[in-house]
């Protein structure tokens, strides 16, 4: 069984949600007190030991490519002006990892991104990290590095999940169970964004370790809504040909999708920041006593 050395974070989507925003900086960039989105994707890979990531972007998000660049202007500005702590920080960012890029012209769907790694991939397994989601795990391991772990224990695709309200299963794709160990569970397939008779509670949260046979299941997948190509779809037909599995990982989860799941993880991360925490917790407890809120 192969070991997962690689990972695949599509970023390719328009963020009409944070339109106007957007109209100029991708949303993956949009900023978490000072860290980027994206940037909790990629130290979430290199925490699981993956270090050869592929970031699939559309072709007006060229800023993804020059943020994890080297900053030959900036650096030589904080290094020259003994700004060395910044100096530092800034030479992280393009060390982390070995970061490479594909572009997807056209949105035709998850499953169409995930088709851009193919060559990437090689026949090995992969993970998937869509970055709507950034999620907190403390001093646990990251999302990423649970699913590894599970996939060496199973050795099959697994997807992270987690329980979820009715109101976010409707949005979402749920999990068909069939036999639960633990926190890994069997699954039958799952159903995007079910309206009524949802299957369990069980909700898919944009991680993945695909196997590289998705490739040929995504060729043999039928579009679906607005003719787009789904990878839920096609790991639902998957499961019906070999084991795949979910796995109920720990850690609070943001959704970056809307501007609420940003605003509160803004908040949070605020709250966690040792240098700005005890400060900000009082900022925010003064707001009450404030007429206009």
């Amino acid at each position: 069984m192969s070991t997962v050395r690689k990972a695949v974070i599509p970023c390719a989507g328009f963020g009409t949600r944070f339109l106007p925003f957007t109209k100029a900086v991708p949303k993956e960039l949009l900023p978490i007190v000072d860290t980027p989105a994206l940037q909790f994707a990629v130290e979430e890979c290199v925490n699981a030991g993956i270090k050869d990531i592929l970031i699939i972007i559309s072709p007006q998000k060229e800023a993804i490519k020059e943020y994890f660049g080297d900053s030959v202007v900036l650096s030589n500005f904080l290094r020259e002006h003994g700004k060395m702590e910044e100096y530092e920080l800034v030479q992280s960012i393009s060390k982390k990892a070995k970061i490479s890029y594909a572009v997807q012209s056209v949105m035709k769907g998850s499953g169409d991104a995930i088709f851009y790694a193919e060559e990437f991939a090689n026949g090995e397994p992969f993970a998937v990290l869509f970055g709507d989601d950034v999620i907190y795990t403390g001093d646990c391991d990251g999302v990423t590095k649970q699913l590894v772990n599970a996939y060496n224990k199973t050795g099959a695709t697994i997807l992270g999940v987690q329980q979820m309200p009715e109101h976010i299963l409707k949005r979402c794709g749920v999990m068909i169970p069939e036999s639960t160990d633990g926190k890994l569970t069997k699954i039958s397939g799952l159903v995007e964004k079910p309206q009524k008779d949802i299957p369990s509670n069980l909700c898919s949260l944009g991680r993945f370790i695909l196997k590289a046979n998705i490739f040929d299941q995504l060729r043999e997948t039928p579009n679906g809504l607005g003719g787009e190509l789904f990878l839920t779809d096609a790991i639902s037909l998957l499961a019906k040909k070999e084991p795949v599995y979910c796995y109920e990982f720990d850690g609070h989860r943001y959704d970056l999708g809307n501007k609420q799941g940003f605003l509160e993880a803004t908040v949070e991360y605020a709250l966690r920041d040792p240098k700005l925490g005890e400060q900000f917790k009082l900022y925010l407890n003064g707001l009450k006593d404030r007429k206009e809120f």
